[in-house]
């Protein structure tokens, strides 16, 4: 049977909630075991109108799926949007019924998300939520689904990324679901992903300055090291030693190589406000001057070694110099950088 038949019929018993589902989501795992990625593609519109109009313990195993044909090269374009949104929806009930769960026990940790829901379970959570505890109880132990999903969706799916609203709330309500899902932080990082920023890097010992846009930059371990390529050794840049090629390759969009190769920091970056850029954070946490996130390279403090490659291996990363500024084409920003915090 063609893929989109297999899937029409799947997704039609998961919004149905009809129990032939569980028949016929083995047929679907194995008719993408086989299909192309233009037979997923023209299927992949019906599969996110299941994703967002099932119920969530159903929709998770077609987000699921859509991630695993998106990792084997279908267009994330016509389920990413969906993903998304029913990722937040379900983070949502989640937490509220994380919440719930913990106002019935007096703060006792709710059940395990790989376990199943139950009679017992719902009981807990029934005087809190009302007529929400069931959808809650089943948005709780789908997330995970959903989390998986939404990671490969946004690793993979830039413009979906740069175009969605309410990013920040997003990624607030990421960040309290992973007290409950460690993959949740992830999810998080990558709503908070810059694309086409444009950051002002200064150097503190020359006074010159430089204008890169970056997108798809998963952490500063990966800012620090992409910059190091694009402005050491380069006419008008920086003096040291160049990251070897095959490492910005890591950093930008191959395979790290099994090992890995170690890194180790040219310098030491800070923010317009003297604080220190920590490589475990990301981009976005760089504060905003006059509308522009300002790096500031400074001497090494110590050595820091870290291994190659990136936070998010499915998402490729770009930097671009766009433009040198010289120490007089400086002057008004200077008064705006404080010393670096010892």
């Amino acid at each position: 049977m063609p893929l989109q038949h297999v899937v029409d019929d799947t997704v039609r018993a998961a919004i149905a909630e009809d129990r032939a589902f569980s028949d016929l989501l083995p047929r679907l795992m194995r008719a993408s075991q086989t299909a192309g990625p233009a037979e997923m593609d023209a299927a992949l519109p019906r599969l996110a109108e299941g994703i967002a109009e099932a119920p969530p313990n159903l929709g998770g195993f077609l987000a699921v799926i859509s991630g695993a044909w998106i990792e084997r090269g279908a267009d994330p374009a016509p389920v990413g949007r969906a993903v998304v949104q029913r990722t937040g929806e379900v983070t949502a009930a989640a937490l509220a019924f994380a919440n719930a769960w913990e106002e019935a026990t007096g703060g006792k940790p709710p059940p395990d998300m790989e376990d199943q829901p139950s009679q017992r379970v719902f009981d807990t959570v029934a005087p809190g939520l009302g007529d929400g505890a069931a959808a809650a109880m089943m948005a709780w132990f789908a997330l995970p689904k959903y989390a998986l999903a939404g990671c490969t969706v946004l690793q993979m799916a830039p413009l979906l990324r740069a175009s969605l609203d309410d990013r920040d709330l997003r990624a607030r309500a990421a960040g309290q679901a992973a007290r409950h899902l460690g993959q949740m932080e992830h999810y998080q990082a990558l709503l908070r992903v810059l694309d086409g920023e444009r950051l002002l890097v200064l150097d503190r010992a020359s006074g010159k300055g430089w204008t890169v846009a970056i997108s798809g930059i998963g952490d500063n371990f990966q800012l620090h090291v992409l910059l190091g390529g694009a402005l050491i050794g380069r006419p008008g840049g920086l003096p040291g030693e160049r990251p070897a090629p095959e490492i910005l390759a890591c950093f930008l969009d191959a395979e790290t190589p099994p090992g890995p190769p170690v890194v180790s920091s040219p310098w030491n970056l800070v923010d317009a406000h003297g604080e220190w850029i920590w490589n475990e954070g990301v981009p976005a946490d760089i504060p905003v001057v006059n509308g522009t996130r300002v790096v500031v390279i400074d001497p090494p403090a110590y050595q820091r070694t870290f291994p190659a490659g990136r936070r998010f291996p499915l998402m490729p990363a770009t930097m671009r110099v766009e433009g040198a500024h010289l120490p007089e084409d400086l002057a008004g920003w200077w008064p705006h950088i404080r010393p670096a915090a010892r």
